[in-house]
């Protein structure tokens, strides 16, 4: 069974950090490429960030670049997203999704999300 856990959401105050965790298991994890998208309240989904396991390529939205790093622990099939200086604009519900190829918005996994709340 394919399962992607994304955890580590939480409130915090602008300015602030977190941590999010997607922990993949059911597919081979260095064939994929793992993505991190978001969805505001009344806003389309956005891609935020993407790494291929089997290159190393990543990729970050302009709205995140400079204050997120995305990561990955092969032994432990997980994919990380450092977020630091976090703006209120980044509050979202947080999806991490995989796939053979690359990130789109069409992937061919997708987990639940984490909610990210940032305050003024």
């Amino acid at each position: 069974e394919v399962q992607l856990q994304a955890s580590g959401g939480g409130l915090v105050q602008a300015g602030g950090s977190l941590r999010l965790s997607c922990a993949v298991s059911g597919f081979n994890f260095d064939d994929y490429a793992i993505g991190w998208f978001r969805q505001a309240p009344g806003k389309e989904r956005e891609g935020v960030s993407c790494i291929s396991n089997s290159d190393a390529t990543t990729y970050y939205s302009n709205s995140v670049k400079g204050r997120f790093t995305i990561s990955t622990d092969n032994a432990k099939n997980t994919v990380y997203l450092q977020m630091n200086s976090l703006k209120p604009e980044d509050t979202a519900d947080y999806y991490c999704a995989a796939d053979k190829i690359w990130c789109t918005s069409v992937m061919d996994y997708w987990g639940k999300g984490t909610q990210v709340t940032v305050s003024s």
